[in-house]
């Protein structure tokens, strides 16, 4: 079953975490409700594609009344397809979200315990990871395409939490977002020379399926999956979309769209006493 249902216009939402955990707010926008102009129709909230930056910001702020959560509470970072993750503290709250110069530089994964603050992400087919630890109310976002995959920003991720935060692995609940599939996500062999690294060797399957002149057809959600098993997350604590960003209108792709598109935002965060 889809754990991203529509839950409006402008986003996506987790419905079994929604339901458990009332105080979370997690989601994925969808490209509509908003005002840009095309090639960016409509809901863009990426900054740095050269989308009109007040239109962003309006954008942006239509999704924050949808969330409840203003503007100035978000925090957003300069994603640079690597494994950095950091720890989101109040003083970094309000960074990346009414420019792009004011992102957090150099950094795909963030994470925080501090109530009130919208943790986001941008996407045109990458790989949206979400985690949680309800016990410990932390939350965390990591953007994995291939290189931040293979870098392995999940596990990255998961090792942060518990050597800094001390949260043990059983404790983490993750999902993987909407992204561009295995049927659509076509690469070279340079990438799948980089996935062999990292897939482990125990499986006796690959997630990739081969075309001819050294092209394959790449499942980036499964290596994120078994990336993360295999650092001892149970699956029973991975969801995972099924919705590719390629094929479904609601969304923006970098590929499908010839390359000059919108973007799509990863977001979570915890309200106060889950109000």
């Amino acid at each position: 079953m889809e754990p991203f249902v529509q839950s409006s216009e402008r986003f996506v939402t987790i419905e079994g975490w929604q339901q458990a955990f009332p105080h979370l707010i997690v989601g994925f926008s969808t490209r509509n409700g908003g005002e840009s102009q095309s090639p960016y129709s409509s809901l863009n909230l990426g900054y740095h594609v050269g989308d009109d930056s007040v239109t962003v910001k309006q954008n942006r702020l239509l999704l924050a009344k949808d969330l409840g959560i203003p503007l100035s509470r978000w925090v957003g970072t300069e994603q640079v397809h690597e494994a950095t993750v950091r720890k989101i503290t109040e003083s970094e709250v309000g960074r990346g979200s009414e420019s792009l110069e004011s992102a957090i530089q150099m950094t795909d994964g963030i994470y925080t315990r501090e109530k009130n603050v919208l943790l986001t992400s941008l996407y045109a087919d990458c790989v949206p990871l979400y985690f949680y630890a309800p016990n410990y109310q932390t939350v965390g976002l990591a953007h994995a395409g291939w290189r931040g995959t293979v870098k392995n920003i999940a596990v990255a991720m998961i090792e942060q939490w518990k050597m800094d935060e001390g949260i043990p692995v059983d404790e983490i609940y993750i999902a993987i977002g909407p992204c561009i599939s295995k049927a659509i996500y076509e690469v070279d062999q340079k990438v799948i020379n980089e996935v062999d690294q990292v897939w482990p060797k125990h499986l006796q399957f690959k997630p990739y399926t081969t075309l001819i002149n050294n092209k394959y057809l790449l499942d980036l959600r499964e290596v994120n999956r078994q990336l993360l098993i295999q650092a001892g997350i149970k699956q029973d604590q991975i969801l995972c979309s099924s919705i590719c960003t390629a094929t479904d209108e609601r969304m923006f792709s970098h590929r499908a769209d010839g390359g000059k598109t919108g973007r799509l935002m990863s977001f979570i965060g915890l309200r106060v006493d889950g109000d």
